[in-house]
């Protein structure tokens, strides 16, 4: 996956007028009752309406540059999530996302730390995310994976495995 980089000290206004955008929203949305109309339609807002049937995410949450994230149908978000998705965070349908768990997209360099160096992640279809996990910059989670609890996955994990661990390692296939 190819990298990209981000000058902090150049950002668009479009950039600071997304961060305050998705600050607010995760502060209304971590303080309003979940299974609601109200709930649902800031769910939506945050995200740009690119979360699908049958999704949910469930609060408190953090969700930094939201409309660079897409949720696909029947995905679960458990609590206390977090999304740094200034590289793009993609989750396909039937994946399941465990309390704690953190994707980030993004990291900082290196020599200079306001530049962000960013990749996309990719959760593939039916992946299990433990809870406590961390999903790395230009990581793809394959196909019925599950990543275990705590892990640190630094690399792309195959369809059909099981890894734990920090840097996440193979536990068997399935």
């Amino acid at each position: 996956m190819e990298e990209f980089r981000i000058d902090m000290r150049k950002l668009e206004d479009g950039d600071l007028a997304e961060g305050i955008r998705c600050a607010q929203l995760c502060f209304k949305i971590n303080h309003t009752m979940p299974y609601t109309e109200e709930y649902d339609a800031l769910v939506k807002e945050l995200f740009m309406d690119n979360i699908g049937e049958n999704s949910r995410v469930m609060p408190p949450m953090t969700v930094v540059r939201g409309s660079n994230v897409k949720i696909g149908r029947n995905v679960v978000v458990m609590n206390n999530a977090l999304f740094m998705a200034a590289g793009g965070i993609t989750i396909e349908d039937d994946v399941m996302v465990a309390a704690n768990a953190q994707l980030i997209s993004n990291n900082h360099d290196l020599y200079d730390h306001q530049i962000l160096t960013c990749k996309p992640i990719i959760l593939k279809r039916n992946s299990w995310i433990g809870a406590g996990a961390t999903i790395l910059p230009g990581v793809t989670i394959g196909e019925n994976s599950v990543v275990a609890a705590g892990a640190i996955v630094t690399k792309d994990v195959e369809d059909n495995t099981v890894v734990g661990g920090n840097p996440a390692k193979v536990i068997k296939r399935i």
